[in-house]
């Protein structure tokens, strides 16, 4: 096939960080998806009420309207983060609908204390928010999560956090639930015992390297090293857990579904002494997507994971635009704007059409 063509997709779970980063790379995403959550954990200030959401889509949106689409094109979706201090009114004050008829505050996402970027005011006891998540519960609003557990073993984090998961799925049955970018087999096979209630997103990241493209990555000049660029948390595993990644995706289990995690720090802040989690996916997306579903001989269970499962979960209507990509090979640039992307250098044989 010269083209290939699908429902126009969703990305559950993307940053878009705030001022000039902000500007730089909502466009990406805006131009291959209907819809995208942006997530709270923004610096200087995270979003943390009603009104911080609105504030964030309407800021998010004007940058979508400068590059020529609409809020029918591409409507952002947004969270309040969950902390310690969150009280049961302020999920209470969200309503069903948000902007303009559109359904624009969809989750509360949870970072355990010190687990990633902008997790300083993290979530220490779980059981202390039962409260926050009743009320969750009562009017509908999604909890997201960040699955791990800080103070374990760097690669059993996820897996420790199982427990956890297990317990709220069961001490609030009718409470949506999403276990974020899961990165192990482990997960996985949790996921498919959990309730229907109880979902999982994956990453591109995560179907495509493993630990050893972080740690023994291959430069231009020949010579093995640490790949800042492919850093992120939950950080990539074996590759037995990249399989049974690929594998759930490509299920047609309605309970995984994407959400990128592309998730962009200016060169600097990851080639340094202390380097900032995250992988910036958002560049080459949907290419590198429909080229690994085609590889696979699964280009038929594709739009399911990107268009379909994740907006029935989310209680949203399915688009009805498309999206085409053609064969056509193109570079990947080194940098956009000081941030480098997944990818950098490498050529990729499919294009977003237009």
């Amino acid at each position: 096939m010269d083209a290939i063509t699908i429902r126009r997709p969703d990305d559950f779970h993307v940053h878009f960080r705030r001022g000039e980063i902000l500007k730089s790379v909502v466009p990406f995403t805006a131009r291959q998806f209907g819809r995208a959550m942006a997530m709270p954990n923004t610096s200087p200030e995270p979003i943390l009420t009603r009104g911080d959401a609105l504030k964030y889509w309407l800021e998010i949106t004007e940058i979508v309207q400068k590059v020529g689409l609409s809020p029918e094109d591409f409507c952002p979706l947004v969270t309040i983060q969950i902390t310690d201090e969150t009280e049961p009114n302020t999920v209470r004050e969200i309503k069903e609908e948000g902007m303009g008829g559109h359904k624009v505050i969809v989750a509360g996402k949870v970072y355990p204390l010190g687990v990633t970027t902008n997790s300083h005011n993290g979530v220490s006891d779980f059981r202390a928010l039962y409260r926050v998540f009743a009320a969750m519960e009562e009017v509908g609003l999604v909890l997201s999560l960040h699955g791990q557990v800080p103070k374990a073993f760097c690669l059993d984090r996820e897996k420790e956090f199982l427990d956890t998961l297990a317990m709220l799925a069961k001490d609030f049955p009718a409470l949506r639930i999403v276990m974020e970018h899961i990165s192990t087999k482990e997960s996985v096979d949790a996921l498919k015992d959990l309730p229907k209630t109880v979902g999982a997103t994956i990453t591109l990241h995560h179907l495509l390297i493993t630990l050893h493209d972080v740690l023994s990555f291959v430069g231009e000049e020949g010579s093995e090293g640490l790949n800042p660029h492919h850093y992120c948390q939950p950080i990539p595993q074996k590759l037995e857990d990249r399989g049974a990644l690929i594998g759930a995706a490509m299920s047609g289990n309605p309970k995984f579904f994407f959400g990128s995690d592309s998730a962009p720090h200016l060169k600097e802040r990851k080639e340094s002494s202390c380097g900032c989690a995250g992988v910036f996916s958002a560049p080459v997306l949907l290419p590198l997507l429909v080229g690994l579903f085609e590889f696979h001989g699964k280009l038929d269970r594709l739009e399911p994971f990107v268009s379909e499962f994740g907006a029935r979960f989310y209680g949203l209507p399915l688009n009805q635009e498309t999206i085409t990509l053609n064969r056509e090979e193109w570079v990947v640039p080194k940098e956009y704007n000081g941030i480098v992307p997944f990818f950098a250098g490498k050529t990729v044989g499919l294009k977003v059409q237009g």
